[in-house]
């Protein structure tokens, strides 16, 4: 799932390399917290939140397979 929303980020932002994600697993949930730097942070949400929106709808799908709950969370810095 991190290797997942990473790749999709780094395709996203002018800058691939300060893209940052953190996973924080619970029992069946899992919390991935993005960071992008402050220039690339409307890149990564999008208009009117849709490109963040279509991220977390990629994620869902993703951790339905493997029966769990996945969390995006965009952190800014």
């Amino acid at each position: 799932m991190k290797e997942l929303i990473l790749l999709i980020a780094k395709a996203l932002v002018d800058n691939p390399d300060q893209v940052v994600v953190q996973e924080f697993a619970a029992q069946q949930t899992l919390v991935l917290e993005l960071s992008v730097a402050k220039e690339d942070l409307g890149k990564i949400i999008g208009k009117k939140g849709r490109t963040v929106t279509a991220m977390r709808t990629i994620l869902s799908c993703a951790s339905a397979k493997r029966k769990k709950r996945a969390i995006l969370e965009i952190v800014e810095e």
